[in-house]
């Protein structure tokens, strides 16, 4: 693990120097960050990664400094685009360090893969004679990947359910089983291919779909920070971070964009591992759908006795460290490296830690200042370069914007007139 996350003056560093602060405190080789140089995935690398390859697009790799999970301090990369992100993990994460960082927790890394049998006759009864053949499927199901027992998982279950949709009643098996490190989707769904002729047999009907649920709902992984008040800005911050997060709970449209700013952590270090963004924010949606059918806010927040927050988050985490981008890339095993995680569950629950910070960051800015005065000053950045800054003049652009509270192009461009002319 990290010596310690809390590197103090990290943002003033040059590239290199940080570099070489994350290798000391993490103890990784500075080697490992070529991998992170513009020429790190070279096009040759990625013709074998996808299809139609015609170049590589880069994506700015920050450190996520100050995060403690579990009592171990952990330096996290995030790629991301988007200015404050990772400014705004490393502040929360400072913040929950003061009642002793985040504690985490997670369920076993079990996936599921779905087989739809249609124009069934007696769906219910079908049902059941498909659970009577439960041992006979969950062996075939086993056959496509014995190595899979050989570490530890394997098939652990066949659920069966009926799906009323208009105009039918579809009988739908679900494979129950433990990925071990895997993110798990290809086991999964060469299992339910494999049984899928032998289940709508057995079904009395036809299969259609043969493929994972990315409602990962048996994979979960969970975070909890308790927030000390005088570090959040008082009383007063407090109640107001309550009243925030009480409408993303109640309010479906404010939901959306709470939950967005959870995923901007969350989806910054499954990116930087290698791992499927769209499978994690999948799930993570589903999850926020409440019991009563309403997409509501995946995070609580609720104030303890000592007027402090305990902010809690759940996740469905279908992440892996083996396989796919994970091995394929060398700037995910880069990330992977300065993690130091050894499981995927134990990546599962960094993502959801940083997550939770990400939330804690922006419910705190709402609350308070609002989340303009950080993110623009931030952004300020973004737009001198995009208007043709370079060197000295970024910062000159920067600061002017910044005073005027005026982050347009237009005035950026004037800025840089102005500058030149002298």
């Amino acid at each position: 693990m990290a010596q310690n996350s809390r590197l103090t003056g990290f943002r003033t560093l040059t590239v290199q120097e940080r570099r070489e602060a994350v290798a000391r405190e993490s103890g990784v080789e500075p080697a490992v960050f070529d991998a992170l140089e513009p020429g790190g995935l070279g096009v040759e690398a990625a013709e074998h990664m996808i299809e139609n390859v015609v170049g590589v697009m880069g994506i700015p790799v920050g450190i996520a400094t100050n995060v403690t999970v579990n009592g171990r301090d952990v330096l996290v990369p995030m790629a991301t685009e988007e200015p404050s992100v990772v400014a705004a993990a490393s502040n929360a994460a400072r913040i929950a360090r003061v009642r002793g960082g985040f504690t985490t927790s997670s369920t076993g890394p079990v996936m599921q893969a779905q087989v739809q049998v249609v124009d069934v006759v007696d769906p219910a009864g079908a049902r059941l004679r498909v659970l009577e053949a439960r041992d006979e499927l969950i062996a075939l199901a086993a056959a496509q990947d014995p190595k899979l027992a050989e570490v530890g998982g394997g098939v652990l279950d066949l659920t069966v359910r009926t799906v009323e949709a208009p105009g039918a009643t579809y009988v739908v098996a679900h494979l129950v089983v433990d990925v071990r490190d895997a993110m798990g989707a290809n086991a999964v769904n060469t299992m339910a291919e494999a049984v899928a002729p032998r289940l709508a047999e057995i079904a009395g009907g036809r299969a259609v779909l043969r493929i994972l649920t990315n409602k990962a709902d048996l994979r979960l992984s969970r975070a909890r920070a308790v927030l000390d008040a005088e570090a959040l800005g008082g009383a007063e911050i407090v109640d107001d971070m309550i009243h925030a997060y009480r409408l993303a709970a109640a309010d479906p449209y404010r939901a959306a964009t709470h939950n967005k700013g959870i995923m901007n952590g969350v989806s910054a270090v499954v990116l930087a591992t290698g791992n499927d963004t769209r499978a994690v924010e999948a799930g993570a949606h589903s999850h926020a759908v409440n019991a009563d059918g309403v997409y509501s806010s995946l995070s609580t927040f609720e104030k303890n006795a000592d007027g402090d927050i305990v902010a809690t988050l759940e996740l469905p985490m279908p992440v892996g460290l083996v396989g796919g981008a994970t091995r394929s890339h060398p700037a995910a095993r880069a990330a992977i490296a300065v993690t130091e995680v050894t499981t995927a569950r134990e990546l599962g629950e960094l993502v959801t830690a940083v997550g939770l910070a990400q939330n804690i960051a922006a419910v705190r800015a709402l609350a308070g200042e609002g989340i303009q005065r950080g993110h623009m000053s931030l952004h300020a950045k973004n737009i001198a370069i995009a208007v043709g800054a370079a060197g000295g003049e970024v910062d000159r652009v920067v600061a002017v914007l910044i005073s005027e509270k005026a982050f347009r192009h237009d005035r950026a461009e004037a800025v840089l007139a102005e500058i030149r002319s002298r």
